[in-house]
């Protein structure tokens, strides 16, 4: 077996290289389990200053550029190359990424691989001038097993191609015609469109004879007694093997049997520890191959045990209502952009305890998995959202379908990566998808759905539903958009700023026409509704007496009045304020700066008047 897949691995890359047409494209199994390092498992981060360079007449792979850089600068992985560089805040074509690493010896014998956190938009791998892989998407890992590139006792080359344009097919979408932004660079999106490799690159080594390819923890609880269901996806030729559980000073453990690549184990766990917001506990499962004699492989990981449901009102967590306040954000910070920063993501959680936070929506991609770690730990409750925002649904037919799929492989990915999450209590399908003739005047005839874009919904949330059935799952509506997508998810998910960008400054006439269209989408859909996003700009410093657009002062009563809207609803299950903090914008009329400013905190983390308010409404309720 060894030896054939050594050779299979061997043919593709010498048909690659001689016809530079069949590329591996990542498998998503292989982003099921981050890399870890234990006694049988070893894992390198090569994060670090990388060479850089442009390509901007994309000649570099025809110059086998794959070879080694000439004439490069030096960039920081992770990182956005935009925040980086003096003259290439705007450029999102073709760049280059090159380092270095030598393999250490006792890899050999193992199976070895890349994994690439995120590369925004499309990438191409290559190891000692070997192509081994592209990948198309950014926010979401993808790996490939380099075991036929690598040499032994000398570095080993790795060559990144990466390129960010804008085109409509994509998701998210740039450079549409009639889009409802006109902004540079010409996104589909109200954020910056950042571009690199924004998270930690890794090689990691895997057993041969036998590994573990995916676990997949579903939980349950009846009185108190807990339920782990575990199921365990393998490679190779073990056997049989244990699940061993441990937590709040007990330990259980059940035998495993592997049979078609598959085993799967039963847990039940007295006098369980719920996972709750107010109580984060996380139970360690330990799956391991082999016999008490020889371990073939092991991975570890943490989890906590609980339920998540709606009723017509209600979310339930652990079947008790549960209110979720908190923010929605983005990934952005001065100088990394997205790129990831583990104090930044320490310092974010802090800032979001500090105000009396329990949840967040990881708008408008996935976030990096530290941060999905944290959230387990810190007993934050997530939307987990796919980068689908700012779809339509009109136009070339082609590209209709090229985003279907995009947004088809997401989910994929997204559900593989984080389907072991407690903090993730919802799958979110998309933020804002708009109609071909969007509406802010209420006029119904004028928000209809066309009947694809529900059938092409309907496919989106029934493959969330087949990947993963104990979670709920939601879109977000946009301001002015369709009835009939709102109703397609378990939760109703609604953006709305009444008050901003319709009756500006006028909040009593906003809140009313709030009132009257929650109440409106609740009674048709009989289900709970969330305002995803409500909020307004404030230049940090700017006061008046009187609350004014803009200004400090605006800003928390604006946010006070949508919050005592929502305490008079008994439907509301949901408060997202956005945002946490001030963030990158494309170049607009309506974005002074660059800059969106609807944080309540600033761009570098400094609260705004907002922010305090926050904390005292929601600390003490």
């Amino acid at each position: 077996m060894k030896i054939n897949r050594l050779f299979f691995s061997l043919f593709l890359g010498l048909l690659s290289s001689a016809h530079g047409q069949m590329v591996s494209t990542s498998d998503v199994s292989s982003i099921a389990l981050f890399p870890q390092q234990n006694e049988v498992r070893n894992r390198l981060t090569i994060s670090g200053i990388w060479k850089f360079k442009k390509d901007s007449l994309e000649l570099g792979e025809k110059e086998v550029w794959q070879n080694g850089l000439k004439n490069f600068r030096s960039i920081a992985v992770p990182g956005s190359w935009n925040e980086q560089l003096e003259d290439s805040r705007d450029y999102l074509g073709m760049v280059w990424y090159e380092n270095e690493s030598f393999l250490p010896s006792s890899w050999k014998g193992q199976q070895i691989f890349i994994r690439i956190g995120s590369a925004t938009y499309a990438a191409k791998v290559w190891v000692n001038g070997q192509l081994i892989g592209k990948h198309e998407g950014g926010n979401l890992p993808f790996a490939f097993d380099i075991g036929s590139a690598v040499k032994w006792g000398v570095s080993n080359r790795i060559s990144i191609q990466v390129e960010n344009q804008l085109k409509p097919s994509r998701v998210p979408a740039g450079n549409v015609q009639g889009g409802p932004f006109s902004n540079f660079p010409k996104s589909n999106y109200d954020f910056f469109p950042f571009a690199g490799l924004h998270r930690d690159v890794w090689l990691y080594s895997l057993p041969v004879i036998a590994s573990i390819k995916d676990i997949v923890v579903k939980t349950n609880f009846t009185g108190t007694t807990g339920q782990l269901d575990v199921q365990v996806t393998t490679e190779g030729k073990a056997a049989k093997g244990r699940v061993t559980v441990r937590g709040n000073g007990q330990t259980y453990e059940s035998a495993i049997s592997v049979v078609n690549n598959h085993a799967s184990a039963i847990l039940s766990l007295p006098n369980v520890r719920l996972w709750s917001p107010d109580d984060p506990f996380l139970y360690t499962i330990d799956v391991q191959l082999g016999d008490t004699k020889t371990t073939l492989d092991h991975y570890r990981l943490e989890t906590g045990i609980r339920t998540i449901s709606a009723t017509d009102k209600q979310i339930l967590l652990n079947g008790k209502p549960i209110f979720l306040k908190g923010f929605g954000k983005h990934e952005d910070f001065p100088i990394f952009g997205r790129g990831s920063a583990n104090p930044v993501i320490v310092k974010d959680f802090a800032l979001m305890k500090w105000v009396g936070a329990n949840s967040f929506r990881t708008s408008h991609y996935p976030y990096d998995e530290e941060f999905m770690n944290m959230a387990d730990r810190e007993g934050f409750l997530i939307i987990d959202e796919i980068p689908a925002v700012g779809l339509y649904f009109h136009g070339d037919t082609t590209e209709l379908a090229q985003r279907q799929a995009v947004c088809k492989q997401y989910i994929n990915e997204l559900i593989t990566r984080d389907k072991n999450h407690p903090s993730v209590i919802m799958w979110c399908v998309a933020n804002e998808p708009f109609p071909k003739n969007i509406s802010l005047t209420g006029n119904a005839a004028d928000r209809t759905a066309s009947p694809k874009s529900v059938e092409l919904f309907k496919e989106l949330f029934a493959l969330v539903k087949q990947k993963d059935a104990t979670r709920l799952a939601t879109l977000v509506g946009v301001m002015g958009g369709p009835m009939e997508w709102l109703g397609l998810g378990d939760v109703v998910c609604v953006n709305r700023y009444y008050g901003w960008y319709t009756h500006y400054g006028d909040m009593d006439g906003a809140i009313k026409l709030l009132n009257l269209e929650m109440d409106a989408i609740h009674k048709q859909f009989q289900k709970p509704i969330i305002l995803t996003e409500f909020g307004a700009d404030a230049y940090a410093g700017m006061h008046t007496e009187q609350p004014e657009m803009f200004t400090e002062e605006f800003q928390t009563n604006f946010i006070k009045a949508y919050l005592d809207f929502a305490d008079k609803k008994d439907y509301m299950a949901g408060m997202h304020v956005w945002a946490f903090s001030d963030f990158k914008t494309s170049q607009a009329i309506i974005r002074f700066g660059g800059m969106n400013y609807k944080g309540v905190f600033t761009r570098d983390r400094k609260p705004k008047a907002a922010a305090h308010f926050l904390r005292d409404r929601w600390k003490t309720k």
